[in-house]
């Protein structure tokens, strides 16, 4: 690493562990959370690789992660940020195969984040990137995209179609758009009137607004026509309650994050006993560590497909500079039409 600049400026956390709070994934100053730094360049260790980055991401569960709220407790002074796009300049012992590519990444739990000029992770933990992918795609491509891939495939074992709540969110139109090219019919749960016709045009066969006082029968008589069985949900308050209760048989409530404070309360509980449904959580790292390496290959290989021929693609709400970050977070982050993104 001799080459290779001693310091860095990162984008640290100060807070340590869990807060033991769970409010949801926004903030109304980063500075509460994170500060701007020059630290040493992190060195890798066995089986890891240093990324320079060219771009990351900012996803709600980064969010999350820096308030205390995630299921991996934060590292006082570790650069934050978990996914991005980069490329290997140095490598630890038995990740040497992996230099002078061009990867996309997500940050190993105890490894240095993607908030930063230079990035550590395990090598398992990135994937080589085709020349017709773009940096703000790399940087997109493991976190939302395995994950609909992952969830829209649980969805299809189930039935002809599935429920997705958040769907203007990045990964809700990912799951829409995938569910239509599988000839599903996804049905798409916005808070906006303004996002249907969009999401109808993008595959989804039935679009319900949440705010509409009617939606809740709106929706009992869609689930009646189409039985929709899988509900991939992000939102987790009490109208995806009322939505699960009006699920047929065999429903199943599959909950990959907490975008409001509101706590549920199950009303139906004779539900699982006689009509046989569930509640379930979706973790990416779990899929990854119990999904056999052949079937993740090929999940990868679709994804960077679907990528470069146009299929999918990044909408990118706002591009922040690394050193803007702390100031300017929050404000970025209100912003729902895509997704943040940052450049050294």
């Amino acid at each position: 690493m001799s080459d290779l600049p001693q310091t860095m400026f990162a984008v640290l956390q100060t807070g340590d562990g869990y807060s033991g709070r769970f409010d949801g994934p926004a903030i109304e100053d980063a500075a509460d959370y994170l500060e701007g730094a020059e630290v040493p360049v992190p060195t890798p260790g066995p089986g890891q690789v240093l990324i320079k980055v060219r771009v990351s991401s900012v996803n709600p569960s980064d969010l999350h992660f820096i308030k205390g709220e995630y299921g991996q407790p934060r590292l006082k002074g570790n650069p934050a940020g978990f996914e991005g796009c980069g490329d290997v300049v140095a490598a630890g012992e038995g990740a040497e195969g992996m230099m002078g590519q061009r990867v996309s990444f997500v940050v190993a739990q105890g490894c240095s984040g993607a908030w930063a000029d230079y990035a550590t992770t395990m090598a398992m933990n990135c994937i080589p990137l085709r020349p017709d992918v773009s940096d703000e795609d790399g940087a997109a491509q493991i976190v939302n995209p395995l994950t609909a891939m992952a969830m829209v495939d649980m969805a299809r074992q189930a039935g002809e179609s599935f429920i997705v709540s958040a769907a203007t969110s990045q990964l809700g139109k990912l799951m829409i758009s995938l569910g239509r090219d599988l000839g599903l019919k996804p049905i798409a749960i916005v808070r906006r009137e303004e996002a249907v016709t969009a999401l109808k045009e993008m595959g989804a066969a039935e679009v319900l607004v949440s705010t509409d006082p009617n939606m809740s029968e709106a929706f009992k008589t869609i689930s009646r026509e189409l039985k929709p069985r899988v509900f991939l949900d992000c939102v987790s308050d009490q109208m995806s309650e009322q939505i699960f209760a009006a699920m047929p048989n065999g429903a199943r409530w599959v909950t990959y994050g907490k975008l409001t404070e509101e706590l549920p309360k199950l009303t139906q509980m004779g539900q699982f006993i006689f009509m046989g449904k569930k509640i379930e959580g979706f973790w990416l790292t779990n899929w990854m560590r119990n999904t056999p390496p052949a079937d993740q290959i090929r999940v990868v290989g679709e994804v960077q497909a679907r990528f470069a021929d146009g299929r999918w693609k990044t909408d990118v709400s706002t591009r922040l500079a690394l050193r803007d970050v702390v100031s300017g977070l929050a404000e970025a982050t209100k912003k729902t039409d895509g997704k943040v993104m940052i450049t050294p």
